[in-house]
This record gives structure tokens, C-alpha cells and sequence, in this order.
């Protein structure tokens, strides 16, 4: 028994915090060196009673039924993640938590073979086969394979994998189903599911991660099925061992720039947003909008098509040019693509900002530009190896175009993708979607927490490209515009969400007043 077992288990929520996220190298790796200078079966026994601290809170919450009323089923594995659940269930039952646990398949590495001879002793309750019904239990416990799993769950495994997933999916109004370390079926590098992404996977209403946090339970699948995850560090410090970090503010704050009664509207920057071909203007005035809530102190749109209103009506503020008309090397930031179109126009303004020394993003259009034109892409990887990255944001569509892939094979491992498409065009790269993975040219590899189905509308990637354009022309160096953008604009989908006007209906339009609200909320405080 060491120090840190005789402690209460720390317990740590991700929220707003720039946690590291371990692969299953730099996992295997702690491990190991853990294991090495511990007594045997320490490192089971901490992840074991991190989860039985859980999962007595939460039944000591749930002041709607007594304690003596709760029960607990829990499935093992042959693996390790069983050898965790037979301590979760030994923990529980000491306390006298009615428990059940099912083990299909007898547990074999020496751990899970102590933790299997532990339970018995104190007689933990084992069948091999679920009971007929589980609706008497208020938590289910997936401990069935955890992280590394090579092939997709199958047989008695996968038809346990839908069983816990039904409950969830349910959303019952007590209780859950906590999955241990990872759900069941997931691929904790990349957030897929394991095998050819159409098999059983647990769907989870809550996650308890052991050692440190996963890149696999905040993007892609991941979100969806871990549900609200707690991080259990048992002990072990890998922080140093990865490349990989959850977005927090702690990241970009620093670098917002200060609001002294002494600045003016040239302290925070020009932008244009460039782009709006004939019958589509309506992009670049959506995310010009965004960047004026963002903060830029001045905010053009240049518009290649013909048509265009003179103004904005709801925002006169914004300038509205022709695109010849406006000097855009003397912006200090440059919003490339909304709705700029495909032609012979859209392709000449794209060889003109390329050269221009001026911090440029590239969406939309702009990247399916660059897809199709070598002369385009060679021009942006060059600006980049000098010195001037770029910022690029795609969503899985447009980067597989990039990366002469499909959509499904950018899906399987999205931080993959974000990093080649970073290393091939020397940008910063924001690949949008559910954990949205902002990836630098040097290897920094961040994915963001924030964000929900509410962003599933036409026009919301325009205000995020509105977002981080005025960013940049406050002069925020590039990755951390990117990660201070997409960071912003998730929590303002995750807060109008919260107020009822959201997942369903929200328009991207409604983003960007909240976005401003957030900023000078977490970051411009009202003094007295």
C-alpha cells in the first residue's frame, strides 16, 4: 500500500482546462515506467477505486432514491479494463452498493487475475451471462476493452456494446452508463471506431479516464459516445510525453490585446473579407459581421461579383468595396473565400493576396481554390516556409480535396489529417467538425472542447472565418488566433444552446453577438 492509495482519488474535469492527451505509445510508455518503480497491482487498484469515488458522488447526488435502492451492473472484459471493474465492483460492494457483475470471458493477465481472485473473496456477485432485464440497475459500468483495441467489437462483446447503449441513448433521468478509461469499441487516438467504422461501439452517458486524458474522447465519434468525461490521473505523470492539448483559454488569453482608454479604432486592426461572386454576398458580409462583434477595429468586405449593396443596412459599419477597389496590402489581415466562387476571377484575386504581406485565412472557395490549382498551393507553401504561414479551415470535404483523400478516410484519423495538411502547406490548419483539431506547422496539435450540433447550419464556418480574421488583425500571432477563434465560437453554440435557442434552429447569424458577450465576459471584465 503506498502513500497515494491511502489519499482520495483526484479527479479531474477537462472544463477549461489545456490538459495534455496521451496516445496509446505515450500511455503504454507511463505505464510501464509506473508499473516498474510500484508494488504490483497498484496501478489496477488506483484505477479501480477512482471509479467506485465517482460513482459514489453521483449516488450520493441522486437524492431521489436511497442509497440501499441503487444497484450497479458492471461488464468485464478479458483484458485489463476487466481487472478495473472487478475492483470498481469490489470497492462498491464493500460499501454496500448492491452490485452485479458479468464476465463473459474469464479475465487473464496476472492483474485482472488478482483483481478476479480479490473480488471472489469478498463475494462480489459474477455470472457469465447478462440477467434477462437491467432495467432494475441504475448504473451500467462498461469495462469490457478500454483503450487498444485492434478489431471491432463482435459476438457477446457487441451485443453488450448495444445493450449499454440503449440505455444511454435512452437518456434515463437517473443514473448512466460509465465506460471506463475509454467506451468500449472506440479508437482513443483518433475518436473512430474501431475496424471499418460501422461497428458496435458503447455509447456512454459518462467516461472515467485513467492516467491522463484521450485525443479519441473529444473528436470525431469520441464526443458522442463518452459523454461527460472525468479524468483520474492515479499517480501517474505523462504530461511532458505529448504533443497533444485540449483548447482552454489559458492558451491564447495572453496574447488579446489590452483595451486602454488610450486606444482607437487602429489599436485592433482592418480587416477585409474577400470574396461574394455575383448572387453571393451574403457569405462575406455574414462573417464580416463577426469579425466587427470580434473586436477588429475596422472591417471592409471586398466583393468580387456584381450586384452587391452599397451597404449593410443592420451594419453600416462595415465597408463594402469592390475588390479592385480596395488596397489590400495596407489590411492588417486578410479573410479569404466566403463565397468567392470557382472562376477566372476568384483564381486571379487568389495569385494577387498570395504574395501580399499580410496575415491571410483561407476558407471556402479559397480551398477548393487551392485544391485544384499546383501553381496556388506551391505559392502558399512558399509563404509559409519563409516565415508567413497562413491559416486554412476546412471542413473533412474540402481537406480530403487538399490531401487527394476522401471525407470518410480524413473521419478515421482527423488529427492525422490536420497534421499532413499542416506540414504540406507550412499553415496553421483549423479541420472543423465535432473536436475541431488545429494543428501548426511545427507539430502542435490542439482539439477543441467546445461546440455542439447547433454549428450543423449553413453559414456558421463563415462567421468562424469572420471570427479568427479579426483576431489576426489584432495582430494575435496565427495559432492562437485560430485556437481563441474556434474556441469562441463553440462556447457561443454551447451557451445559446444552454438559454433554449439551440441545437435545433439556431441560425449562424446569432453566433456572433454572443461571441462578443464571451469575450468581454471571460476577457474584458467591466472594472470600476
Amino acid at each position: 500500500m503506498t502513500e497515494a492509495d491511502l489519499a482520495p482519488p483526484t479527479l479531474t474535469s477537462p472544463h477549461n482546462r489545456a490538459l495534455p492527451l496521451l496516445t496509446l505509445t505515450d500511455l503504454r510508455i507511463a505505464e510501464a515506467q509506473a508499473s516498474a518503480s510500484l508494488p504490483p497491482h497498484t496501478l489496477m487498484s488506483r484505477a479501480g477505486k477512482s471509479a467506485a469515488s465517482f460513482l459514489k458522488e453521483q449516488i450520493t447526488r441522486d437524492t431521489s432514491i436511497g442509497k440501499s435502492k441503487q444497484k450497479v451492473w458492471l461488464v468485464a472484459g478479458p483484458g485489463n479494463n476487466g481487472g478495473d471493474a472487478l475492483v470498481l465492483a469490489t470497492e462498491l460492494h464493500q460499501a454496500g452498493i448492491a452490485v452485479g457483475l458479468c464476465m463473459p470471458v474469464e479475465v487473464k493477465p496476472a492483474d485482472a487475475r488478482w483483481a478476479l481472485d480479490t473480488a471472489r473473496a469478498a463475494g462480489v456477485p459474477i455470472s457469465a451471462a447478462p440477467p434477462a432485464s437491467l432495467d432494475s440497475y441504475t448504473w451500467l459500468v462498461d469495462g469490457m476493452f478500454g483503450i487498444g483495441l485492434t478489431r471491432e467489437l463482435e459476438g457477446v462483446f457487441g451485443s453488450l456494446a448495444r445493450q449499454l447503449s440503449q440505455r444511454a441513448k435512452a437518456r434515463p433521468r437517473r443514473g448512466g452508463v460509465l465506460a471506463l478509461d475509454v467506451p468500449s469499441g472506440l479508437d482513443s487516438d483518433t475518436g473512430a471506431i474501431v475496424g471499418n467504422g460501422d461497428g458496435a461501439a458503447v455509447h456512454a452517458t459518462h467516461t472515467i479516464t485513467f492516467i491522463g486524458a484521450k485525443p479519441g474522447l473529444f473528436t470525431a465519434q469520441g464526443r458522442d459516445l463518452a459523454g461527460a468525461v472525468t479524468v483520474a490521473p492515479i499517480g501517474v505523470d505523462c504530461s511532458a510525453r505529448t504533443a497533444v492539448q485540449l483548447n482552454a483559454p489559458e492558451l491564447f488569453a495572453a496574447f488579446l490585446p489590452p483595451r486602454d482608454f488610450a486606444t482607437n479604432k487602429g489599436s485592433f486592426g482592418s480587416l477585409a473579407v474577400v470574396g461574394g461572386d455575383t448572387g453571393m454576398c451574403g457569405a462575406p458580409i455574414l462573417a464580416a459581421r463577426a469579425a466587427l462583434y470580434t473586436g477588429a477595429g475596422k472591417v471592409h468586405v471586398a466583393i468580387l461579383g456584381e450586384g452587391a449593396p452599397p451597404y449593410d443596412p443592420p451594419h453600416p459599419e462595415l465597408m463594402l468595396h469592390a475588390v479592385d477597389a480596395l488596397p489590400l496590402d495596407k489590411m492588417d489581415a486578410l479573410a479569404v473565400g466566403c463565397g468567392m466562387g470557382h472562376g477566372e476571377r476568384a483564381t486571379r484575386v487568389m495569385h494577387d493576396v498570395l504574395p501580399l504581406d499580410v496575415p491571410k485565412l483561407f476558407d471556402a472557395d479559397a480551398l477548393n481554390l487551392l485544391a485544384k490549382a499546383p501553381s496556388l498551393a506551391a505559392e502558399l507553401t512558399a509563404r509559409g516556409v519563409q516565415g508567413d504561414p497562413c491559416i486554412l479551415t476546412p471542413h473533412p470535404l474540402e481537406a480530403a480535396r487538399l490531401l487527394g483523400t476522401d471525407a470518410p478516410g480524413v473521419q478515421r484519423d482527423r488529427l492525422a489529417a490536420a497534421r499532413a495538411l499542416a506540414a504540406r502547406f507550412a499553415s496553421v490548419v483549423v479541420l472543423k467538425g465535432s473536436g475541431t483539431v488545429i494543428a501548426a506547422p511545427d507539430g502542435r496539435l490542439t482539439i477543441n472542447p467546445t461546440g455542439n450540433a447547433a454549428l450543423a447550419t449553413g453559414g456558421t464556418g463563415d462567421v468562424l472565418g469572420g471570427i479568427i480574421g479579426a483576431l489576426l488583425a489584432q495582430h494575435l500571432p496565427r495559432y492562437e488566433a485560430a485556437l481563441a477563434g474556434v474556441y469562441l465560437h463553440g462556447l457561443a453554440a454551447d451557451t445559446l444552446s444552454a438559454q433554449g435557442h439551440g441545437p435545433a434552429g439556431l441560425t449562424a447569424g446569432e453566433l456572433a453577438p454572443m461571441v462578443r458577450t464571451l469575450l468581454n465576459r471571460l476577457f474584458y471584465p467591466a472594472t470600476s
